[in-house]
């Protein structure tokens, strides 16, 4: 099996397609009867126009943010955790005071997929990805009135400059409600913009994807994870063959370091997906012919 994140890993650095080498790395790798996985921090109808035209078989799997909801390519459910909804209200309030850029997602399609309270505060932070999922987006203020219905959101998020994304996050690592959530922070530093994501207990890319790989018999010895940012981290340290990007931060490059991580071949700009599952293919190839040879003899 090979999990693959999307932005920083499989997108390049700017635009919104995804390389015709990596495309036909991910067809190969699937012709070959490995599993491929989608894992990434978008939500499943934001990533899922990325990811068709690659061509991947219905079959493949979509893990999305990060792992709260499983799919098969077909669109078929394996899995979806919720956040409580008593836990996101509490989430309101205690992130009200880093700005007005906490947006939630439901697991449902059309306008209110996405709920903000501030559309303009978010605007400012994160413009073009206001602008791509214009569509689902809903302004409800104060925002705890989304949680007057029955639904319950997938996860939660907030974003802003680095420091102050880190300083919300010490601020919920200490609250008396840590262990209603888990949280992941995505980087960019050279946008000066954190992302905190706000998960249902237990939910992280490295967790789903452990049960994926249950599910299929695979061992996490046949498992390679390509990644670049903090939400990768679960799912780099659950695989046997984790590869960093190398277009990933100094805190990430220094934890490849200290974990024994693998760096892949590339950046995202240079193709780093498709080198890297070009280079397990001709490991396969290579002991096909081995094997074939011995037979022969």
């Amino acid at each position: 099996m090979v999990a693959i994140d999307i932005d920083g890993t499989l997108l390049p650095s700017f635009g919104t397609t995804i390389s015709e080498r990596n495309r036909a790395a991910l067809r190969a790798a699937e012709a070959s009867g490995i599993l491929v996985v989608i894992a990434t921090g978008r939500r499943q109808t934001y990533a899922q126009p990325v990811i068709d035209p690659v061509g991947l078989g219905s079959g493949s799997i979509m893990l999305s943010s990060n792992g709260t909801v499983v799919r098969k390519f077909s669109g078929e459910l394996i899995e979806r955790t919720l956040l409580a909804r008593a836990t996101a209200k509490r989430l309101c309030g205690a992130l009200r005071p880093f700005g007005q850029t906490m947006v939630f997602t439901f697991d449902r399609e059309g306008p209110a997929g996405l709920v903000v309270e501030n559309l303009s505060s978010l605007h400012r932070q994160i413009a073009k990805w206001v602008e791509a999922n214009k569509a689902y987006l809903l302004e409800v203020e104060p925002l705890e009135k989304a949680f007057d219905s029955d639904d319950e959101p997938i996860q939660g998020m907030m974003c802003g400059p680095v420091a102050l994304v880190r300083e919300a996050e010490a601020a919920l690592a200490a609250s008396d409600f840590r262990h209603e959530l888990e949280f992941h922070r995505t980087e960019y530093p050279q946008r000066d913009l954190g992302i905190l994501d706000l998960l249902p207990p237990g939910c992280s890319k490295g967790t789903a994807l452990a049960r994926i790989a249950t599910a299929h018999g695979i061992l996490p010895e046949e498992v390679m994870a390509i990644g670049d940012n903090l939400n990768d981290v679960d799912m780099l340290d659950y695989s046997g063959h984790p590869r960093l990007m190398t277009n990933a931060g100094p805190e990430m490059l220094a934890m490849a370091a200290e974990r024994g991580w693998t760096i892949a071949p590339g950046s995202n700009d240079e193709d780093g997906v498709a080198l890297a599952i070009e280079a397990v293919l001709a490991r396969q190839a290579d002991s096909a012919a081995l094997m074939a040879a011995k037979g022969a003899w």
